[in-house]
């Protein structure tokens, strides 16, 4: 009997390390080619910048080339389908933003699932919106704006970058959670709408942290709150919506990270999981994320994976209640 379990043991054992030997020695060759990171964006936007910034990087560690791609199109759900259908073996990769988790409630026909065709390898962190008003506005808080579009006989005015954007959702989820009706004014991008915020031709905005910071600085906006759990580095006496106007929960940033195609090997998500958390934490990264108004909060697969699904559940609930159809 002895022997017998001995046996058994052993070969349980060895049958452990033969399974285990093809994805050591998978990890310990990868990369051995060059790297692609999708940006489903065009050129020289934000997401654009931060996957140029963390890609260097990468390419440097692994002397291998990383080449960023800009597959665009149908609000990033092209690129995001291109990566879903790669290979996964870990050499293509997706960066996304909050449109990832929440392209499938806005566009027809998307037919790729942010939770079920992905898994994460790292989140990087977010950009807070700033809910910011013209100064002729006469509410100084959040709550005094919220008790204003309470008592308007018609519904105030909120600039955005476009249907869909985080600065929509913001000021939509705002609405919601708040029990209040807004008029939504879309722009194409959030130059377009800042001029008319600045102009006073709409009553407010959530606007991106970086464009705001130095508006509010000179005077020519008022901030009333930021849309993210935790204060803002940038703008630290600003109370978040929470906060400000009693909306525990409340919670809405453009975040950033890596995904890839969702039977990536552990072994090798692990590698990459943890060499972008190494990036993350160089001084000269940090320091550019800054000028960009990232908030660097770097999270781990497993948790950047529940991250990506409560966003994608809150959005899809938050669309629908608005009566958002799908383009």
């Amino acid at each position: 009997m002895t022997s017998t379990r001995s046996f058994l043991v052993a070969s349980a054992a060895a049958l452990f390390t033969w399974a285990a030997a093809p994805a050591l020695a998978q990890t310990e060759a990868f990369p051995n080619k060059a790297l692609r990171i999708v940006v489903p964006f065009t050129a020289g936007g934000v997401v654009d910048s931060i996957a140029r910034v963390i890609g260097e990087k990468l390419s440097t560690k692994y002397g291998q080339p990383v080449v960023v791609e800009n597959k665009t199109g149908a609000g990033g759900s092209i690129g995001t389908d291109f990566v879903a259908k790669s290979a996964p073996d870990g050499y293509t990769l997706l960066c996304v933003s909050p449109g990832h988790a929440v392209a499938p409630s806005l566009i027809k026909g998307v037919t790729w699932d942010p939770v079920r065709d992905f898994r994460a390898i790292e989140g990087f962190g977010v950009i807070p919106n700033v809910i910011v008003v013209h100064p002729d506005v006469p509410a100084k808080t959040l709550a005094e704006w919220v008790a204003m579009a309470k008592k308007s006989p018609v519904p105030l005015t909120y600039a955005t970058a476009g249907v869909g954007t985080s600065n929509h959702l913001a000021a939509e989820l705002l609405a919601q959670s708040a029990g209040i009706k807004l008029t939504h004014v879309p722009y194409k991008g959030q130059p377009d709408a800042m001029n008319d915020l600045l102009s006073g031709r709409v009553t407010m905005m959530p606007l991106t942290a970086a464009l705001a910071a130095p508006l509010i600085k000179a005077g020519k906006l008022r901030a009333l709150a930021v849309t993210t759990a935790t204060r803002s580095t940038a703008l630290p006496a600003l109370p978040t919506v929470a906060e400000a106007a009693n909306l525990p929960g409340y919670e809405v940033g453009t975040w950033f990270g890596f995904v890839a195609p969702a039977k990536v090997p552990d072994a090798i998500a692990r590698k990459l999981s943890a060499d972008v958390a190494e990036i993350l934490a160089m001084p000269d990264v940090r320091a550019r994320f800054d000028t960009l108004g990232m908030e660097v909060a770097p999270q781990a697969p497993a948790q950047f994976d529940a991250f990506i699904a409560r966003e994608f559940a809150k959005w899809s609930k938050v669309i629908k209640q608005a009566g958002i159809e799908a383009q």
